[in-house]
């Protein structure tokens, strides 16, 4: 029965090298791996191959549930997709086995807890902009477009609104958006 792994980490500053090693040792002769967040499913094209490719009988590593993703919804899809496939899910740092009803109970368990930890991650960085916001060292993201450019491009050479976005290389809807505050 051919053995796959997914390794995943959330930024590029991240490694993998852990990840695939400790697949390659649980038997998984091909190993996908990407960066991506692990609370959205879209944008993980690994992950979609390997879901895409195994067929019933195959089994499919993961190192640990959250490296599978950090939703709750997103993990019982996914097992779900899995065991309706036949495919078998097995973690190599935790005791996950989705055939039997303490391992999908233990399963669930570490998914509640991936979702409480993102959450928890996602709240305190919340909590960090507000508090940076507070004291005055938070602006947010400086923007992108400048105002002054595209009401120039209007006035002086009397461009259209998709004439300037072609000239600026940006969309046009944001060319209407910033006219439109300007005009405000």
């Amino acid at each position: 029965m051919p053995a796959y792994g997914y390794a995943r980490v959330s930024t590029i500053d991240q490694d993998l090298r852990l990840q695939r090693a400790a697949l390659k040792a649980a038997g998984c002769d091909v190993i996908r791996a990407e960066k991506a967040s692990g609370s959205r499913r879209d944008g993980r094209t690994e992950l979609q191959v390997l879901l895409d490719f195994v067929q019933p009988g195959d089994t499919l590593y993961v190192t640990r549930i959250d490296r599978l993703a950090r939703s709750m919804k997103h993990l019982q899809d996914i097992v779900h997709e899995l065991k309706s496939r036949g495919v078998a899910l097995r973690a190599t740092e935790q005791p996950i086995n989705t055939g039997t009803a303490a391992g999908k109970a233990f399963l669930d368990m570490l998914g509640v807890f991936a979702e409480f930890e993102a959450n928890l991650r996602r709240e305190r960085q919340l909590e960090g902009i507000a508090a940076a916001k507070a004291r005055g060292v938070y602006k947010g993201r400086q923007a992108a477009i400048d105002p002054a450019a595209i009401r120039m491009l209007r006035d002086q050479e009397k461009l259209g609104p998709s004439a300037i976005a072609k000239r600026l290389g940006i969309g046009r809807a944001s060319v209407y958006r910033l006219l439109g505050k300007a005009a405000a």
